[in-house]
């Protein structure tokens, strides 16, 4: 397809085809063989057009406009007849031209679709797609955008609304069970050998043996996927030659990003998706999208006109207060929005319409992608009613009482821009969160500069302290001790200071706050005993996520040793500094294997994913603590010991003899007890083995210290030694 290069003023065209009144529901490109009822919501609009765009005999596209004459609840609609399936279209909207108040409609814009469920062509940042004319905002700019923007595409059962799900239901897995693995789609496969070269890099990819044996071999019960909802670059990114990369930029709620489709962007990758979780579902493994509903891919004020702009600027967009003379009462508006995001606008989610298509997105998701549930990115933006936080807000009620969405799995990343926006262990039940506390904590702990054993041990067991009081359990905090925005776990022992050179920002991106240690040289070395001491940091790392009491996330190929090069924000790096490297050569497969193990332990061994908060008492008469403390003289933690800020080992006793939490048919269950020990210390610690009714004897069932290998015998009373910066575990033996 060649694309008109030369933009025109727009001007209204008379009708060419009759277009039958249709509904005002539902909203989108609603296909039938008889005809496609096509529904926009502008209530503010005076004049509304679809365009329909096809290719001539010479490939030159051609576009057609038709009036919507029918308009109701601000919705206008109308039906074409012999649509065919694939149709490329986009919206047109004429009105008030007002960008103090909010109005900023222009017919010159091609709009997408906002419920459009596939999306074709690229955007190309050109001073086309700007309704204003630069240096001179209140000034409406007049050439036509389509040349440079994406087309909505018209989709039926041929493009996946028809789709054999063959028998597959959603997992549903309990949260206990949930090991969740954070993956960006085309950095899991860009490199990958074993998968076929025409599907690296997509949805296809993902679900092809190679990606899913692996993934289940590792032991994560879950793929987090950084968007993939339809989203562009940064007009600002492509002018110095970069790319949005990470993918939080979203533009179409309803449309799986084209560019991950090895089938084109045609509505394909419609279907392709679905065939991704369907592999995904087979394999054992829930599809988790990373979502981004806080804002939108149209930036500040003065961003480009793709959509919501065009449609309900002044519905979709919080704005700055007002302000009211004293005197007069005049009310004067500030074309300023509100940003709580950080990228320069933020969605009202009270407006009923944004609302709406929020709830009508994520509905999509479940029900006809067969998602299993989301990560709110910056949920805290979406949480507020006017400028305030409000648990009571609209989303917030309607989510808990959708008959669909209450039963998903629903993660917030609670947390947005603002001063007054950090929200850990104040979202309500269902949710779970981010919990960065415990990312920071784990990190200063391995790296020894936590002020003391008490905090760690509270991540160690579930973060009571945040999620008790509110009625959760244990699984409401998704511990981490990396993301996608930031170190790797590699890096993180390897770089004390950020390198973001490559992304073209002078290293101003991205945070100074690490918590990282280079273990004393700066980036990677040739130095064998170095390299052995950053791999056992990783891997007590790895081990301690693993077996913290809450839901683990790892981040995509962090079990291996990926590496961003000490870059902490490679949003925009679309390269290998991103990608995960499959070969062998250097990879970390020794903290892939204890990685392993741990998953398996947690997998096979109830008492170490508890559903109840630990409560430092018997269960049953005359039984053990269900959790107890212990110092290296081998006696139970004191006050005073909690308040030793020198103090860097303890032990971690779970009782399995029973469990708190019931069978599935309310039977008492029994399970091995565990001992775990941490030393984040600078020399060996000698322990003394509790001498006591617990526990009579064990063995070493995960270590990372080689002198106490794996099969270790031990025994009530024995003193052992645990090597410095180590981790041991130990099981009872019956």
């Amino acid at each position: 397809m060649m694309l008109r290069v030369t933009p025109t003023t727009w001007t209204h065209l008379g009708q060419t085809s009759p277009v039958w009144p249709g509904r005002n529901w539902p909203l989108g490109a609603t296909w039938s063989p008889a005809s496609t009822n096509f529904a926009v919501y502008a209530p503010a609009g005076t004049e509304a057009w679809v365009c329909l765009f096809e290719d001539d005999e010479d490939g030159i596209e051609q576009e057609r406009r038709f009036r919507l004459t029918e308009r109701s609840q601000g919705i206008f609609h109308g039906a074409l007849p012999a649509i065919a399936p694939g149709t490329r279209y986009g919206y047109r909207v004429d009105g008030p031209w007002a960008p103090q108040e909010g109005l900023r409609f222009n017919p010159n814009k091609l709009l997408l679709d906002p419920y459009t469920q596939a999306v074709s062509g690229a955007f190309t940042p050109h001073a086309a797609t700007f309704g204003y004319v630069h240096g001179a905002a209140e000034e409406q700019q007049l050439d036509d955008s389509a040349p440079y923007v994406p087309r909505s595409l018209v989709v039926d059962g041929s493009f996946g609304g028809e789709f054999d799900w063959e028998g597959e239901t959603p997992l549903r897995r309990r949260w206990r069970d949930t090991v969740i693995y954070e993956a960006h789609v085309k950095g899991m496969t860009a490199l990958h050998d074993r998968v076929p070269a025409e599907l690296r890099g997509t949805y296809a990819g993902l679900a092809t043996p190679a990606v899913t044996d692996y993934l289940r071999d590792l032991g994560v019960t879950a793929v987090e996927l950084l968007p993939v909802h339809q989203f562009v670059s940064e007009p600002s990114l492509t002018e110095r030659g970069a790319v949005n990369y990470w993918g939080y930029n979203s533009i179409g709620y309803f449309a799986p990003h084209a560019a991950y489709s090895a089938s084109g962007d045609r509505g394909e990758q419609v279907r392709e998706f679905k065939e991704m979780v369907k592999s995904f579902h087979r394999a054992g493994l829930e599809v988790i999208l990373d979502v981004v509903y806080n804002h939108t891919a149209e930036a500040g004020a003065l961003g480009p006109t793709l959509s919501f702009r065009g449609l309900d600027d002044r519905g979709f967009y919080k704005r700055v207060k007002p302000s009211v003379d004293a005197v007069s009462g005049a009310t004067t508006f500030d074309d300023t929005y509100w940003d709580v995001t950080g990228c320069g606008n933020t969605v009202d989610s009270n407006n009923p319409l944004a609302l709406r298509l929020i709830l009508d997105s994520l509905r999509y998701w479940v029900s006809e992608m067969h998602v299993d549930g989301f990560r709110f990115d910056l949920m805290s933006a979406l949480t507020r009613t006017g400028y305030d936080i409000d648990m009571r807000c609209a989303l917030l009620t309607a989510i808990g009482q959708d008959p669909v969405l209450r039963h998903v799995k629903l993660i917030a990343e609670a947390w947005d821009a603002s001063m007054d926006g950090y929200l850990v262990g104040r979202m309500p039940p269902p949710w779970t969160e981010w919990n960065d506390q415990y990312r920071d904590e784990i990190r200063d702990f391995w790296r020894n500069h936590s002020s003391g054993i008490r905090t760690v041990a509270t991540r160690l067991a579930g973060s009571s302290d945040l999620y008790a009081d509110d009625g959760r359990s244990a699984y409401a905090s998704i511990n981490f001790v990396t993301a996608h925005d930031g170190f790797t776990l590699r890096d993180t022992v390897t770089y004390e200071r950020k390198h973001n050179e490559a992304n073209g920002e002078d290293n101003r991106d991205g945070t100074d706050n690490n918590r990282s240690w280079n273990h004393g040289v700066e980036g990677e070395t040739d130095d064998p005993s170095l390299i052995a001491v950053r791999r056992r940091q990783a891997a007590n790392m790895m081990v301690t996520l693993c077996l913290s009491n809450g839901v683990p996330m790892i981040t995509a190929g962090d079990e291996r040793g990926r590496t961003q090069r000490g870059n902490n924000n490679a949003y925009c790096q679309d390269s290998e500094i991103s990608w995960i490297d499959w070969s062998p050569e250097d990879a970390w497969l020794d903290v892939y294997e204890v990685t392993k193990q741990a998953l398996r332990l947690r997998r096979d061994h109830p008492a170490l994913r508890q559903r109840h908060w630990f409560e430092g008492r018997p269960t049953i008469r005359g039984g053990p603590k269900d959790l107890a403390w212990l110092h290296p003289s081998g006696r139970e933690m004191t006050a005073d010991d909690w308040h030793d800020h020198d103090l860097c080992t303890v032990g971690m006793f779970v009782s399995g003899a029973p469990l708190r939490s019931p069978g599935p048919q309310g039977e008492q269950q029994v399970d091995t007890s565990f001992m775990l020990w941490f030393n984040s210390g600078w020399k060996p610690q000698a322990i003394e083995l509790p001498e006591n009714d617990w526990v009579q004897s064990g063995e070493v069932v995960l270590s990372t210290d080689f002198k106490l290998p794996v099969g270790t015998q031990v025994k009530a009373g024995d003193r052992i030694s645990i090597g410095r910066r180590t981790v041991v575990v130990l099981s009872q033996l019956p």
